[in-house]
């Protein structure tokens, strides 16, 4: 600290000597202060000094971007822009972020963190093809509204979905209708008049495209734990048992017939003849 305060002693000393030089004569107090430079300029030449001789710069917008007060909030906007990615510079207080109509074709991992109290997010009308599993980390206690229609998804993460409580518009994409769509659709809310625009792409399977998607959940087989799924398995359950069971019958009666089948060749075996006692032809023949 006595080193510090000796440097900064020093530095007060240069300043005026460099500002009040010898060859002036000792001025009255009004002509003293009307001397001095104006203080900004003084402040400006201090953090100059402080910061090894360049002045910080404002981080500024990117061009077509802007802060403004929406409703009292802090709302930044770089909507048709021409962004292909996450723009930098974004304030750390701001609540509401649209980033729509731009040419954004991805989102990577932790691009919003930084947005501690974040709550709309706005990502429609862009190119977006891909989602990282952690897009949206950090805004799981904020977020409330995100918006990722009119873009190029067919397919997302569902990781980038866990722990947001949030409500979501999903329309206007070329959706797959796969299982990870079924188990998004398990976790968030969808906008209201939002889920008719959710519709079956040109990759999802040839019977489902064109076809509305939520009609679709529990009734086709796309995890194997919808309605469906669970029909599905039963009746190949109940198949298996009955096949079993006519397996069992079928054997048994062959193994009858068999059995009745070798009994029949057997030859009958004759009944012994019985023996004529000696007493019994003496009595008969004194008899006669």
């Amino acid at each position: 600290m006595l080193a510090v305060g000796m440097e900064f002693s020093r530095l007060i000393l240069r300043l005026w000597g460099f500002f009040f030089p010898r060859s002036y004569s000792t001025p009255g107090l009004c002509q003293s202060v009307a001397m001095l430079p104006p203080a900004g300029h003084l402040l400006s030449l201090l953090l100059v000094i402080g910061t090894g001789g360049t002045a910080p710069r404002p981080r500024l917008a990117p061009q077509g971007c802007y802060v403004a007060e929406e409703a009292g909030e802090r709302t930044f906007r770089c909507s048709q822009a021409g962004l292909r990615a996450v723009p930098t510079g974004i304030p750390n207080d701001t609540r509401k972020l649209y980033l729509d109509a731009n040419e954004l074709a991805s989102v990577p991992a932790g691009a919003f963190q930084h947005l501690r109290v974040l709550e709309e997010l706005d990502l429609s009308h862009n190119v977006l093809a891909h989602l990282s599993g952690a897009a949206f980390q950090g805004l799981a206690g904020t977020l409330r509204h995100l918006d990722l229609s009119a873009n190029q998804l067919a397919s997302v993460p569902v990781e980038a979905f866990v722990g947001l409580q949030i409500q979501v518009n999903l329309s206007a994409n070329p959706w797959r209708c796969d299982c990870a769509l079924q188990e998004v659709l398990r976790r968030v809310r969808l906008a209201p008049g939002t889920g008719t625009g959710i519709v079956c792409g040109p990759e999802a399977r040839s019977d489902l495209v064109g076809q509305e998607f939520l009609p679709l959940v529990g009734e086709e087989e796309l995890c194997g734990t919808g309605r469906g799924g669970a029909r599905h398995s039963t009746d190949v359950a109940l198949l298996v048992t009955m096949g079993g069971w006519l397996v069992l019958v079928v054997a048994y009666l062959a193994q009858y017939v068999w059995q009745n089948r070798d009994e029949t060749r057997r030859p009958l075996k004759r009944a012994p003849a019985l023996p004529v006692h000696s007493e019994d032809s003496s009595t008969l023949s004194t008899g006669v």
